[in-house]
């Protein structure tokens, strides 16, 4: 049985979750909003080695998200197409990709992503699917405009190669190419930074996205329950802290099984970040989604005053 989890809503502010805040900075985080303001959502999945359940189960959460919370922009986990089995599974199941901006038709999680934007009029950030490249695949993300165009690409560049707590040993270079490009895209105005999972480790990355102008970043994940547990929630708070940016990062959640025929977990807790570190809309257990509303006044307000930008010095 599938469970479910509907997401805690919430507008940037104060959080219980993130402890209280001081009354000093009351006056930094509470301010009317006069600028543009967006709602995005986020889908977390427990996707499988079946590709057509795995769009199937895409398919009614964003069905969901769309009823429940008429978002400009949903966003989807990292490798949701097909995750665990074998190399073969993952090469059959990924897409070769038509060339950006052709607007020729593309394999069906391709399709799929572009036909909910087109439908939808929304923008659509495809999380990561396997892209088929000679050899080997790449992680990668596709996002598509509220006509149905791809704006963006991006490869994953940080390859998972580690062992996890428990011994347990995963290296994703030996099926995957790494990318070697930092990717942006705009949306209404906005610009927003691309990338992918275990990239969340490597600050310089994201100093890198708020220095080409990001103020939301989205990072699809498909987090092991022994780093989640952990490592999950502080890294993307800590990111979001530091660049002064949204964050809003969508998981994977619940089993899968690798080549071998062993039970692996994902940890899920999909989440979204605000500029000054508070979490304002979180998923648990299960399967869902959550939105919260993207309020650039909130990040321009931060940054004018705490430039830490205009302050940094690389050493």
């Amino acid at each position: 049985m599938e469970r479910f989890s509907s997401g805690d809503i919430r507008t940037a502010g104060p959080s219980q979750d993130c402890g209280a805040v001081p009354s000093s900075y009351l006056s930094l985080l509470d301010f009317p909003r006069e600028r543009s303001a967006m709602r995005i959502c986020i889908v977390q999945m427990s996707p499988g080695q079946d590709k057509s359940a795995n769009i199937a189960q895409a398919q009614a959460l964003v069905d969901r998200a769309i009823t429940d919370h008429g978002p400009r922009l949903i966003s989807f986990p990292e490798v949701w197409t097909c995750l665990g089995g074998s190399v073969k599974t993952r090469l059959d199941n990924g897409e070769s990709l038509p060339n950006p901006g052709s607007r020729d038709e593309g394999g069906p999680a391709y399709t799929f992503l572009r036909d909910i934007a087109r439908r939808n009029g929304i923008y659509v950030h495809g999380g990561s699917i396997g892209e088929k490249l000679p050899g080997k695949l790449a992680n990668t993300t596709v996002v598509f405009d509220p006509d149905g165009a791809e704006i963006a690409r991006y490869r994953k560049i940080h390859l998972f190669d580690v062992v996890t707590p428990d011994g347990t040993g995963y290296r994703e270079s030996a099926d995957y190419i790494a990318g070697d490009s930092l990717v942006t895209f705009d949306i209404d105005g906005m610009k927003v930074g691309c990338a992918i999972c275990y990239d969340i480790r490597f600050p310089d990355m994201f100093w890198s996205l708020r220095s080409a102008g990001a103020e939301l970043i989205l990072v699809p994940a498909a987090f092991t329950l022994q780093t989640g547990k952990d490592h999950w929630e502080p890294l993307i708070r800590a990111r979001a802290i530091e660049t002064q940016c949204w964050f809003a990062a969508s998981g994977t959640w619940g089993p899968n099984t690798d080549e071998r025929g062993e039970t692996r977990f994902t940890y899920g807790h999909s989440l979204i970040c605000d500029p000054w570190g508070h979490v304002v809309a979180k998923l648990s257990d299960g399967i869902g989604c959550a939105s919260a509303v993207i309020d650039r006044a909130l990040t321009e307000r931060i940054r004018r005053n705490m430039p830490v930008l205009e302050h940094r010095v690389v050493i």
